[in-house]
């Protein structure tokens, strides 16, 4: 599957998630609901994904934990914020770096209009 083919069915269960939950829910309620979607849409998904910090000759292991990596091709980082702020940028683009994934999907639920609350990331 192409890989545009996998983000725009990723933001097409997002959406449908975000129609049917709405904004103000905790991050986990809509992570476990999106992976229902994404698994629905046949779409491979592991959650909480750990990923390795590597400095120098050091790897710490299991430092951070992405949110959901679907088709071991794409993160998807989930917020529920008022607004992105650029730490939220340098944490996809930090996970996308350590974990050698060229696509991430920035998603905040807590916006009236999901569209305005996703940001699309390519190494």
């Amino acid at each position: 599957m192409e890989i545009n083919q996998i983000t725009e069915k990723i933001i097409g269960c997002a959406i449908e998630v975000h129609k049917h939950l709405g904004p103000g829910l905790l991050e986990s309620a809509y992570e476990e609901c999106l992976a229902y979607e994404l698994q629905n849409a046949g779409l491979e998904v592991i959650r909480q994904k750990p990923v390795a910090v590597v400095y120098k000759e050091i790897s710490l292991e299991y430092g951070y934990r992405m949110d959901i990596l679907v088709e071991n091709r794409v993160i998807i980082e989930l917020k529920t914020v008022d607004a992105f702020h650029p730490v939220h940028e340098a944490q996809i683009l930090t996970y996308m770096k350590f974990a050698h994934k060229n696509i991430g999907l920035l998603i905040n639920f807590n916006v009236t209009l999901l569209k305005n609350g996703i940001k699309r990331y390519r190494k």
